[in-house]
C-alpha cells in the first residue's frame, strides 16, 4: 500500500513539473513581456517640438542612413546609441508623436532599431539630461545629425 501511495505522489509531482506553463507549486508561470518603447515629444528652445524617448532624451536621425538602413555602427554607435526595440516589444506614440510613422529596421549589431518616418533613431551620449540637444546639427562620425519634428520632418536649425 505504501508503494502505491508513494508512486501516486511521485507521479503527480512529475506531472506538475512537466506541465507547460506550470511551476513546482502548480501555479502558471508569469509570462514576461518586453516593456514598450515610448516615442514622445518635447518643446525645445530654438528647435520647436521634437521627438524624445520615454526618459525625455532627444532623438536624432543620421543623414547617411538615407531613410533606408542603420549605418551608424561600432564606434559611431558608442557615441550615438541606437534606440533598440527588444524582441516582442512594441513602440508607442505619446504626445504629438504619430504611431503611423513608427517602425523598425534591422540593426547590423543585432536586434532592431526603432525608426520614425523611416529614419533610424539615436540618442547622443553628451545629452546627459532630458531636454538637451547637444547633438543637433553636428557633423560627427561620418555625417550630420538632426532632430525630427512629430511630422517626420528633419529640423536643420542650429541651436
Amino acid at each position: 500500500m505504501r508503494k502505491i501511495l508513494f508512486l501516486a505522489i511521485f507521479a503527480s509531482g512529475v506531472v506538475a513539473l512537466l506541465a507547460p506553463g506550470a511551476s513546482a507549486t502548480g501555479k502558471k508561470a508569469a509570462r514576461t513581456r518586453a516593456a514598450p518603447v515610448a516615442i514622445s515629444t518635447r518643446k525645445l528652445p530654438k528647435l520647436g517640438t521634437v521627438l524624445v524617448d520615454g526618459k525625455g532624451r532627444t532623438l536624432y536621425m543620421f543623414v547617411p542612413d538615407k531613410r533606408r538602413k542603420v549605418t551608424c555602427v561600432r564606434t559611431c554607435a558608442a557615441v550615438w546609441r541606437p534606440v533598440k526595440l527588444a524582441n516582442g516589444a512594441k513602440a508607442v506614440a505619446k504626445g504629438a508623436a504619430k504611431a503611423s510613422l513608427i517602425g523598425s529596421d534591422p540593426d547590423p549589431g543585432g536586434g532592431r532599431v526603432l525608426t520614425y518616418a523611416r529614419w533610424p533613431l539615436y540618442t547622443y551620449v553628451s545629452d546627459t539630461a532630458p531636454g538637451q540637444a547637444k547633438g543637433q546639427a553636428l557633423n560627427l562620425n561620418g555625417g550630420l545629425w538632426y532632430v525630427l519634428a512629430p511630422s517626420g520632418k528633419v529640423i536643420k536649425t542650429k541651436p
